[in-house]
């Protein structure tokens, strides 16, 4: 999506082709290539010769059957580790690479329960500032699924990052502080009293190692008087951070187009003025979700850290419908409200440092600029996601999607675009998508 009134377009295309070996009665192979590849780039019509080099292993891995000798499968190599809904482990599979691990998983199944281990390599970086493997970054993830918990199942997880740099301002680089930290949660989904449900809760934990980079120790002065000044975060800082998101939805199979009603809500913590005081950080890391799934299809809010809303968190209201309107079609339409977790008013210093609005002072009184006062609440926009599913054959489907964006002022300032010099307050995005499997 693009908010300037300039629109663009562009076709992308993904390739895969799968090849699986069975070795013996305990051990099988998978190979996937995959060649992404935008029309038009690279070697085009324009190149005499087609050098496209774009083919790649997407997974390679092998897996073991009771492996060492215990009831327990194993799978090595580069994979995709999907969770459940996609909630904090997902390939985002709607992005034309999708996303996957080098690393391993160990399952154990027995009866109505699964318990299953993943560790990946998340980061691997060499002899930055001389730290060694204190570059690099693991994450492991233990997860217990009990099948027949109230009309579904139930999941719940334990997430540690290993990351001695501190990289939650940036992945690439090494930064100051140990960002060491946990994620424990569950999720209940189901269908009961003919009602299909789901609910979650994760608390996050431990250090946030580079908050003084995400947001910088103030440099300009006190804000709103000396006694309530914010001076940003300091090296080493505590994490303490949530998100919930609950949904229920009701299909009428008995009526025209068997429609499907969903009401659904997240809400993602954020930093508040009060957390900064404290020295701790409050804003819900999303791991490696499918954003796309959960946060409108324009994907305005996928970054895992929560740098698109400035780190002050994430509110999302939302009814889905779905209707049949003829055989072999689907109709869906999603309406998203968004806002941040934390209002501008009630956490003015943490507005300022992370750039929503600037302040200076004089004497002790206040200038506020860019139309940072209370007043802007905490409504981002609403997002319009409408999307038509045709299966044209048992191997073929065809998707058209249109979507809306509809800006609030302070969408503005969190995205540092400006509505008063040519930026659009409501924002398109449409697309066609072919799927052929063979």
């Amino acid at each position: 999506m693009q908010v300037n009134q300039d629109a663009f377009d562009l076709t992308a295309t993904q390739v895969r082709i799968n090849a699986k070996a069975k070795v013996d009665a305990n051990t099988s192979a998978f190979l996937q290539l995959q060649s992404a590849h935008t029309w038009g780039t690279g070697s085009a019509a324009y190149a005499a010769s087609d050098s496209d080099s774009s083919v790649g292993l997407h997974q390679a891995f092998f897996t073991l059957k009771n492996f060492a000798g215990l009831p327990v499968a194993a799978k090595v190599g580069r994979q995709e580790i999907v969770f459940d809904g996609h909630r904090i482990f997902g390939h985002t599979g709607w992005t034309t690479g999708a996303q996957t691990h080098d690393g391993l998983k160990l399952t154990h199944a027995h009866d109505n329960m699964s318990l299953t281990y993943a560790g990946s390599m998340a980061q691997e970086l060499t002899g930055t500032s001389g730290r060694g493997d204190e570059n690099d970054v693991w994450a492991h993830a233990l997860r217990a699924n009990f099948q027949g918990v109230l009309g579904g199942s139930l999941s719940t997880y334990l997430v540690m990052m290993d990351d001695d740099c501190g990289t939650l301002s940036s992945v690439t680089a090494c930064v100051s502080g140990s960002n060491n930290w946990y994620t424990i949660g569950a999720r209940q989904a189901g269908k009961i009293y003919g009602l299909d449900y789901r609910v979650e809760y994760y608390h996050q934990t431990g250090n946030a190692g580079g908050a003084d980079g995400a947001v910088a120790v103030a440099t300009t002065g006190s804000y709103y008087g000396t006694a309530n000044t914010s001076a940003g975060y300091q090296t080493e800082t505590s994490r303490d951070a949530y998100m919930f998101g609950v949904r229920v939805g009701k299909s009428f199979k008995n009526v025209s187009m068997k429609p499907k009603v969903t009401l659904w809500y997240d809400y993602l913590s954020g930093n508040s003025d009060e957390d900064m005081n404290e020295g701790t950080w409050g804003q819900f890391d999303t791991l490696f979700d499918t954003g796309h799934k959960f946060y409108g299809f324009m994907d305005l809010f996928l970054g895992y850290s929560g740098a698109n809303v400035n780190f002050m968190g994430l509110q999302d209201f939302a009814v889905k419908v779905v209707l049949k309107p003829a055989d072999k079609w689907t109709l869906k339409a999603d309406v998203h409200n968004f806002r941040l977790a934390e209002t501008v008013g009630g956490s003015p210093s943490m507005s300022i440092l992370t750039g929503i609005c600037s302040a200076s002072t004089s004497s002790g009184a206040v200038s506020v600029t860019d139309r940072c006062d209370r007043s802007l609440g905490n409504q981002l926009g609403t997002e319009l996601d409408l999307t038509l599913v045709h299966k044209y054959s048992p191997n073929v489907g065809i998707n058209f999607g249109y979507s809306q964006f509809m800006a609030e002022s302070l969408w503005h300032l969190v995205d540092g675009t400006d509505q008063n010099k040519g930026w659009a307050n409501t924002g398109h995005w449409a697309y066609v998508q072919a799927k052929v499997k063979f």
